[in-house]
């Protein structure tokens, strides 16, 4: 895919759980990040390679080992620790997670860079932005580049995250998505963390027509929907 051959973005369904990695290139300098490398690390650096591209940077939305890799559920997933011992890239993460990420994951210190909300990278020339969103997990985030964002678990398609986990949060999740997602442009293209719909993207504009949970003026509501009350 592509926005006038500014930006290589590709979308790869990968895992039992019906996750997407991202890879974010540049198609002038061939730099590209990769988005929650989990359960085929060769797979995934295969599919960066075939396309010409070589990995500068890994971007994880959150640290949810399905995502990241670690133990969960009492299997091993490969993942971002993995990918570090094959190409010379850190882990950006935001500061919230850092500490459960290295946990989960095994990381240490040196492969982690703590992001903050509003902060920017480059990959070659591309600029990426840096979205706190927090409700599914206290640090996601989301990853805005050339009119696309890569929304993780805070964002699906008709849907939203799971805000009953440890860590999640129901009225962070409803500020997440009625005033920091909401007031993104409509024409911005949505690319979600797992393959929870027959569409593999959307937008913001029609979210907020047809994604009820992005529908509610008054959080009262929001959370009586999601089964909690202040």
């Amino acid at each position: 895919m592509s926005n006038e051959n500014r930006i290589h973005l590709r979308q790869a369904q990968i895992g039992p759980m019906a996750n997407f990695v991202y890879v974010i290139g540049d198609p002038v300098t061939r730099k590209a990040a990769v988005v929650d490398p989990a359960w085929n690390v060769d797979g995934i650096i295969e599919l960066v390679r075939s396309d010409g591209y070589e990995i500068d940077k890994i971007l994880v939305t959150h640290y949810h080992p399905d995502h990241l890799g670690g133990r969960m559920m009492g299997q091993s997933i490969e993942g971002a620790a993995e990918m570090l011992s094959k190409v010379d890239a850190k882990i950006h993460l935001n500061k919230h997670e850092a500490e459960g990420a290295r946990k989960v994951a095994g990381l240490s210190e040196s492969d982690i860079v703590r992001m903050d909300a509003g902060d920017v990278i480059k990959v070659g020339e591309l600029e990426i932005k840096f979205l706190h969103t927090p409700g599914h997990t206290p640090g996601s985030q989301c990853f805005l580049v050339e009119g696309n964002l890569v929304s993780g678990d805070t964002l699906f398609v008709d849907s939203c995250g799971r805000v009953d986990l440890p860590g999640s949060d129901p009225e962070a999740m409803y500020h997440s998505l009625n005033r920091t997602l909401r007031n993104l442009p409509d024409e911005t293209v949505v690319y979600p963390g797992h393959a929870y719909s027959s569409e593999p993207s959307t937008t913001i504009g029609r979210q907020k027509r047809t994604n009820m949970y992005m529908r509610f003026q008054d959080i009262d509501d929001f959370l009586m929907a999601m089964g909690y009350s202040r």
